[in-house]
């Protein structure tokens, strides 16, 4: 084997984002072995040098079939129910990306290329694998409104960067399993779940948003989403929120007391038109941030509860001045 195939142990670590040309790595440890089957794509091929034993039986796998087993974890598998009133498209792929995807009908194993589907199809179940080259799901299922529900049932990849728009418009999705979706290192959320008005629940408490630096727009027209708990959310980056919750006419409460906005520079039009809203427990927020009709539409037995040191806050997001709000301040 040439001295340039081999990836030492101190530089394994670098397969997180994997950009190797190397066909051969050597594996000491199961530690380097679990943090290569996240990451790796099917053009690494792992070679065994010397089969440990005590390896093979803590992670209970066939050591011939690391090869297999690295392709199982370098794809995302998904599954979507098409809804049987609407027929259309079901995913937006670029024609350049299309090689990636891999689409299946029903149980059938012969793979299909067409992305649209019509009542004559008799469609119940749409099996996707995506392969590990596409980085981004920037509008995968724009106005895909022929999806009723989608299942995530394999995601253990880590370089998705931009998720804007990868539900914008699907007016039908009525249920989402987001229990495996890996947001480790999107940076962008905009319009995420923008136009998907049939959502009543949503559940994103295994979301990793440390990265996420664009918010805007990301649940705006959820207009059947009852209630959203975000308390595991990380702002710490993020700049943009304006219209983040704008026309989720069926909020009734929401608490982002967690959420830190000193790098939020817009907060426009944040829960405009939020007319079921209650309660509001509030962020800090910064002598900076543009927060022109905030509250635009909210309804007058809107409570607030914020923790500011703007000293502007009130003549600032209630710029609009139609109601008379409960305003609780507290330093």
């Amino acid at each position: 084997m040439d001295s340039k195939d081999i990836i030492c142990e101190k530089e394994i670590e670098k397969l997180n984002i994997i950009k190797s040309e190397n066909k051969f790595i050597i594996i000491k440890s199961d530690y380097f072995i679990q943090k290569l089957f996240n990451n790796i794509p099917k053009k690494i091929t792992l070679k065994i040098i010397k089969n440990n034993m005590n390896i093979q039986k803590r992670l209970n796998i066939n050591i011939n079939n690391y090869k297999d087993f690295s392709e199982k974890f370098s794809s995302i598998e998904l599954e979507i129910i098409p809804n049987k009133i609407k027929y259309s498209s079901f995913i937006d792929i670029k024609e350049e990306n299309k090689k990636y995807f891999h689409i299946y009908f029903n149980d059938n194993k012969k793979e299909t290329k067409r992305t649209k589907i019509n009542k004559e199809d008799k469609v119940s179940k749409i099996t996707i694998i995506i392969d590990y080259q596409v980085e981004s799901f920037y509008r995968l299922f724009y106005y895909c409104i022929s999806i009723e529900s989608i299942n995530f049932k394999q995601f253990c990849r880590n370089n998705i960067i931009n998720m804007s728009c990868m539900f914008y418009g699907c007016s039908s999705l009525k249920g989402i399993n987001l229990s495996n979706f890996n947001t480790n290192n999107v940076n962008d959320m905009s319009y995420m779940f923008d136009g998907c008005s049939s959502l009543k629940e949503i559940n994103l408490s295994n979301f990793n948003t440390n990265n996420v630096n664009d918010m805007s727009y990301m649940f705006c027209g959820c207009s059947t989403l009852k209630e959203i708990n975000l308390t595991n959310f990380n702002t710490n980056n993020v700049t943009y929120m304006n219209c983040m919750f704008a026309c989720c006419s069926s909020l009734k409460e929401i608490n982002l007391s967690n959420f830190n906005t000193n790098n939020v520079t817009n907060m426009n039009f944040m829960f405009y038109k939020c007319s079921s809203l209650k309660e509001l427990i509030l962020f800090n927020t910064n002598n900076e941030t543009s927060m022109n009709f905030m509250f635009d539409r909210c309804s007058d037995e809107l409570k607030l509860k914020i923790q500011s040191q703007y000293k502007n806050f009130k003549e600032s997001a209630f710029e609009d001045k139609d109601f008379d709000f409960i305003f609780e301040q507290y330093l």
